[in-house]
């Protein structure tokens, strides 16, 4: 099955998935090449990250690099909703930061999906945890 084919709720799920499994070529394909993604606050990761590159190499990879890898990394999808191209989910996500503190986040998100790929996420999260667990004091 092609991207094309998914409906907008089964890109968000296959993306989630494939972030659950390490899955980088999935994860890269679930993408536009013109997506963006916001995320809040003042962290490391906040503010708009645009085009698949620079969510994928930029937000991405600056998250996981205040992840611990030598502990459990995990995310669940809790709800999954949408009406048209958009789709809002909702996760749990855990980890140990380098910090060695724990990263016990609840997570929501609205994604826009065109053809069969991500081309806008807005992710909402407690930016005051992801400090507390993950940055250096």
């Amino acid at each position: 099955m092609t991207n094309t084919a998914l409906a907008p709720q089964d890109v968000v799920r296959r993306y989630f998935e494939a972030l659950a499994a390490g899955d980088q070529a999935t994860i890269l394909d679930s993408w536009a090449e013109d997506g963006s993604c916001w995320y809040g606050g003042e962290l490391p990761i906040s503010g708009t990250w645009k085009g698949r590159d620079a969510v994928i190499d930029g937000f991405l990879a600056t998250a996981f690099d205040h992840l611990d890898p030598a502990h459990e990394v995990g995310l669940r999808v809790t709800n999954l909703f949408g009406e048209g191209n958009q789709v809002f989910a909702e996760w749990d996500s855990w980890a140990t930061g380098k910090t060695g503190r724990a990263y016990d986040q609840k997570n929501s998100a609205v994604f826009r999906i065109r053809d069969g790929r991500i081309v806008e996420m807005r992710e909402y999260a407690d930016t005051q945890h992801w400090a507390w667990a993950l940055l250096e004091r």
